[in-house]
């Protein structure tokens, strides 16, 4: 099986150019502007990917806004991605917001502190 997990990953690493590359070139929703795709899950039958993307602004309403302006833009990228990748089914896709990037900031922003605190 590990031939399988190959092809789960390369087909991950493809949606995950190509969505960049999308977003970048063909979809002009300024909500969706400075976003960062960080990764792509897709299921082992590949009917479904879920794309995990990052934002540089912290503020809760620019995250709403981005996944409101990609869940509009879902169904040109899904289609923009079918006459893309050479597989017989597009599989479905989600956006969700990659915590990872945030929680990351927040632990330094805590050991910054920590060590500001120590030379107190």
């Amino acid at each position: 099986m590990p031939n399988k997990r190959y092809r789960v990953d390369r087909l991950a690493g493809e949606i995950q150019r190509e969505v960049d590359d999308i977003l970048l070139k063909r979809v002009r929703d300024p909500r969706v502007q400075g976003i960062t795709i960080t990764g792509v899950d897709v299921t082992g039958d590949l009917q479904q990917a879920t794309i995990y993307y990052s934002l540089l602004s912290d503020l809760a309403s620019d995250g709403e806004r981005a996944q409101a302006g990609l869940d509009k833009a879902t169904g040109l990228i899904r289609s923009e991605l079918g006459a893309r990748l050479n597989i017989f089914k597009t599989p479905a896709i989600k956006f969700e917001r990659d915590k990872s990037i945030a929680y990351g900031s927040r632990i330094d922003q805590l050991i910054n502190q920590l060590h500001r605190e120590g030379k107190d």
